[in-house]
């Protein structure tokens, strides 16, 4: 098992004086991914250096995994820098030179991203036949009037009509459908080709949001979200450079791999007041490391000040000062109640409940030659049947109909002939499920079905995520559920214990992650962002209690 040793070694900074003892402040993140590896950095950066991070997997990246293909870097996990003003992703990919070869084609300005701005999506339907530009444009262009209109409800303090729901896809749907049906110029089958896409948009749209279905998405809170000005940036040799980025100047010994928690046992000073050296607990004695920072036999974690204690899956305890969770929202989900002891607070439960999180995966298919056009950049799913559909779930037999689209890598000179498809909700749980042969026979039968050319060969390699069933990740990043606002974004990163509430020792229990980012979450900047808010959070406090102490009044 990999040594979670790390220095302690009592130093004169201000971060060790803050304490009033003879030490560093003990810090335990767990998580390396984005939010787990900024914070760590961050604390490293200023003084901090007994910093230990548990990371449940082999690997670090968390909801990053790039993944080496000949030339090829393909992203399984976070793919796009999205925005560049202000992006710490994206000045770190910049100054780094991560940027030197992303194609203009790569440097996407358009709301729902593509590997390629050059070419022409091509929207085929269940029939073979390819639904003329023209109506496509058309289409598109009344879908994204009616896109922006979603964005007002938060963004002007527009109230929230009872027949909506306030759900995006319920009011997305009322008001297209209505704007299709009353238009004059239309026949019969246009408005119903025009309906068949409205759903195949909203299929694109819940992938973009890893929501089940845009129904399940807050129409007054979906404009809080705020994008970053710029493009959507592709980075060449792989997302997962920025990963290596955080974690270069982070010593090798700091990061524990294959180390998942089974419990934060928080607050113990105060729930064990009467607890001393000699307790029956078996459950402490249970410690097989022997790390100057774990519990040792026979030893009560309070006989060495510490007010946690993180118990490990391996039996080990580690004690700790303070622990910064980037648990993702969807294993909090799972886990919550065992996770913590004592509990979370009810608030916080019930923001964990409330929020979103949902399954939005990848299928990779690789061909030895195109059968796409040269201008073709995407193939788009339109199933004719679905025109009428008000909801769209479907039975595991079924799962493959909720695939939207498959986008073309681009350049070729990069990745060859490789294609990209996009499923969420249940039924990239029920994909997940399947062996590969399976899925690539189902994505060979849809491609010939959809452009009608019974000739295209089954891919010579496919490669595809599996967040979903991941059991330290459950799902691939968070929305705003009907029911939930941007505050239980703020509840969830709220640090306990809750200040003025207790004399216990503050900040024991901090919360980062994309899911604690009210304005960025579904985003690797929300995350990197938000693991950077928790230890500049833990570095202010201790800079407080240093300042108080160092200052004496005039007498």
């Amino acid at each position: 098992m990999q040594s979670c040793e790390i220095s302690s070694d009592s130093t004169d900074d201000p971060l060790s004086s803050g304490l009033r003892i003879h030490r560093q402040p003990r810090i335990v993140v767990i998580g390396a991914g984005l939010a787990g590896l900024s914070a760590t950095k961050v604390l490293l950066e200023n003084g901090f250096r007994d910093v230990t991070v548990l990371e449940a997997s082999d690997h670090i990246g968390g909801r990053v995994q790039s993944v080496q293909h000949g030339r090829a870097t393909l992203e399984l996990g976070a793919t796009w820098i999205h925005g560049a003003c202000g992006n710490p992703v994206y000045h770190l990919a910049e100054d780094n030179g991560l940027l030197e070869h992303t194609t203009g084609g790569e440097m996407n300005v358009e709301r729902i991203s593509l590997y390629t701005t050059n070419g022409v999506a091509h929207y085929q339907t269940n029939n073979g036949k390819r639904i003329p530009k023209d109506l496509v444009e058309e289409f598109s262009d009344l879908y994204n009037e009616v896109y922006e209109l979603t964005q007002e409800f938060f963004q002007n303090g527009k109230p929230v009509c009872a027949e909506s729901q306030n759900s995006v896809g319920v009011f997305t749907r009322d008001v297209v459908c209505k704007r299709i049906m009353l238009d004059p110029d239309d026949c019969e089958s246009t408005k119903k080709l025009k309906l068949s896409m409205l759903q195949q948009y909203l299929k694109v749209e819940s992938c973009e949001s890893s929501s089940p279905s845009m129904d399940e998405v807050s129409l007054s809170e979906f404009g809080e979200w705020t994008e970053i000005p710029g493009a959507h940036y592709v980075i060449p040799k792989g997302f997962m450079k920025i990963v290596e980025l955080l974690a270069r100047d982070i010593p090798s010994k700091t990061i524990c791999l294959s180390k998942p928690v089974r419990c934060i046992h928080w607050n113990y000073s105060a729930q064990h007041q009467e607890v001393n050296a000699g307790s029956d607990d078996t459950r402490l004695d249970n410690n097989h490391n022997e790390n100057n920072h774990g519990c040792q036999p026979h030893e009560h974690p309070l006989s060495l000040g510490h007010p946690i204690c993180v118990e490990c899956e391996d039996e080990e305890w580690i004690t700790a000062d303070h622990v910064i969770v980037t648990t993702s929202l969807g294993a909090l989900k799972e886990n919550h109640e065992t996770m913590f002891s004592p509990s979370l607070p009810r608030d916080k439960v019930f923001a964990i409940e409330k929020l979103g999180i949902s399954t939005t995966d990848k299928i990779f298919l690789e061909y030895e030659e195109p059968f796409w056009s040269p201008e073709c950049n995407s193939i788009h799913f339109v199933w004719e049947d679905e025109a009428q559909l008000e909801h769209l779930a479907y039975p595991e037999e079924l799962w493959y109909k909720k695939i939207c689209s498959f986008d073309v890598l681009h350049p070729p000179e990069r990745y060859g002939y490789m294609l990209s498809g996009w499923i969420c909700g249940q039924e990239a749980l029920y994909m997940e499920r399947c062996d590969d042969e399976t899925v690539a026979e189902i994505c060979t039968e849809l491609l010939r079905r959809f452009t009608g050319n019974p000739d295209i060969p089954k891919p010579r390699r496919i490669l595809r995520s599996s967040w979903g069933s991941n059991p330290y990740i459950r799902g691939s990043y968070s929305f705003t559920r009907v029911g939930s606002s941007g505050a239980d974004c703020e509840r969830l990163a709220m640090p306990l214990p809750y200040a003025n509430c207790t004399k216990a020792p503050p900040l024991q229990v901090l919360f980062a992650g994309e899911a604690t980012h009210r304005k960025y979450y579904s985003t690797a900047h929300g995350a990197l962002m938000s693991g950077q808010r928790e230890a500049t959070r833990l570095t202010e406090m201790y800079r407080d209690l240093h300042r108080a102490q160092t200052i004496k009044p005039n007498i």
